[in-house]
């Protein structure tokens, strides 16, 4: 099994050559501007893509311009620099209708330089009235894909040749370490908490805020058990991310929460509850991690006590109302004070993301929770919940049937949660649920029934008419 981060493809290019349009191709959403106006795409975009060989994360970089107006848009221009530096496989993308320029050329040469593998994507086939392959060839790329991202052109071969070229890294492998992931804003104490749960000085710790650039890693073992520690970047709020190397620590710290089991979401107890903690907290929930809020530099507290943390607690545990599941704790690096018990919490979070549920169990309680709150609904079209099962674990995953769920209002299935999490736990670990309903299955297994028939009777016909 692979223990490797998810591989990072970054496409790169001049200014309205197609980037954000191929990124949405690629991610299967409208997730990334598109817009005729070159120079729409001012800040990197970021997805993870899965599929049946594999995960990646994809990245959709600023255009780059001949002629920068402002220094602004110069410094936007030094982001290939690090999406070369951070990429595992460079897209660069050309409008297949403008020739090769000289700019063109010194871009290749800079990427190829890298030594990384490098696809020219040749984009809006469609609208080249000559395609003079020969002046694309002089950018030294070998490997050459032709696309039209509207007319949806040329994406499957785009996709397959990404996975032949990264390492294939499976979002859903099975590995025997725990992975966690020390996340927050810059200067919060990551480095030093890091430090001294891997008991030697692995990152260098400084008192200047965004030391430490690119995720640090080590092993740990506790009780028989590996624990491999990620440290990452400190996050900025938008306004204040730096151009440059910076915003890619930013994607190097998605892609830690990506690959970790287990994050751990620093706050320096000077400095709490900002709107970046709680958006760090959303993002972390929505890859389905495991959460342990940790409140660090706790021994700088002047004339702290008992009294002054159960009075801190309920504030936090507001600010993060969403999580009310997530376990907090006030830790100081330099004391040591708390630092043990993280690692009983990454233990008992880790059992807790494994762990099934029968399915007696689960209906049991399903069915309490529909005798004590039926799930409202519009006239003779109330949801119905049948039966529920659990299909996943690491984070746990319910699929519940049912019929007019597409009614089920989601304050109903915040309900539902909280009574699974009161019958069974799954303290620190987000748990998922899926809703299937049993009309919309059926009429879809008998229209692919009826197609299959179709496809057979026709070819039936073939056989005779022959």
């Amino acid at each position: 099994m692979s223990n490797r981060k998810l591989p990072i493809v970054a496409i790169v290019g001049r200014a309205n050559a197609g980037k954000s349009s191929i990124f949405n191709r690629l991610v299967g959403r409208q997730d990334a501007i598109v817009a005729r106006e070159a120079g729409t795409t001012r800040d990197s975009i970021y997805r993870r893509i899965d599929n049946r060989e594999g995960s990646y994360i994809l990245v959709d970089t600023a255009g780059l311009k001949d002629d920068p107006q402002d220094d602004f848009e110069a410094s936007i221009q030094d982001q290939v620099d690090d999406a070369i530096a951070s990429a595992d496989l460079i897209l660069l993308m050309k409008d297949s209708t403008e020739d090769a320029t000289q700019d063109d050329r010194e871009l290749a040469k800079r990427i190829l330089k890298s030594g990384k593998p490098v696809v020219l994507v040749l984009n809006k086939i469609d609208l080249a009235e000559h395609f003079p392959l020969e002046n694309f060839l002089r950018l030294g790329i070998k490997d050459i894909i032709q696309t039209s991202a509207e007319h949806n052109q040329g994406i499957g071969r785009l996709s397959h040749a990404i996975m032949e070229r990264i390492p294939h890294v499976s979002a859903k492998a099975i590995d025997d370490r725990i992975k966690v992931a020390l996340i927050g804003r810059p200067n919060a104490g990551k480095s030093y908490l890091f430090n001294t749960l891997a008991g030697k000085q692995q990152a260098m710790v400084a008192n200047i805020a965004g030391t430490t650039r690119d995720v640090n890693r080590i092993d740990v073992k506790y009780h028989g058990k590996t624990i491999e520690l990620l440290d990452t970047a400190g996050v900025r709020r938008k306004g204040k991310i730096e151009q440059g190397i910076e915003r890619f620590s930013v994607l190097r710290t998605i892609s830690a929460i990506e690959e970790a089991d287990i994050c751990l979401l620093l706050m320096d107890v000077n400095e709490l509850n900002t709107s970046l903690d709680t958006k760090l907290a959303g993002e972390i929930i929505k890859a389905g991690k495991g959460l342990i809020i940790v409140v660090s530099k706790w021994d700088s507290v002047i004339g702290k006590d008992a009294y002054t943390r159960d009075a801190l607690a309920p504030i936090i545990t507001r600010t993060f109302d969403f999580a009310p599941w997530a376990p907090l704790i006030f830790t100081s690096s330099t004391t040591g004070q708390n630092v043990a018990k993280i690692y009983d919490l990454i233990m008992s979070i880790n059992s807790e993301r494994h762990r099934t549920i029968t399915t007696s169990q689960l209906n049991d309680c399903l069915h309490r929770a529909i005798m004590r709150h039926k799930p409202a609904g519009l006239k003779n079209t109330h949801p119905r919940l049948r039966y529920v099962v659990q299909t996943d674990v690491n984070p746990p995953w319910f699929v519940i049937y049912g019929s007019n769920l597409k009614y089920l209002h989601w304050s109903y299935k915040r309900y539902l949660e909280t009574q699974f999490r009161e019958n069974f736990g799954f303290n620190g670990t987000p748990i998922k649920f899926s809703f299937r309903d049993e009309k919309q299955l059926k009429s879809n297994r008998e229209r692919l029934a009826a197609g299959k028939d179709a496809i057979d009777n026709k070819s039936g016909t073939n056989k005779i008419n022959l």
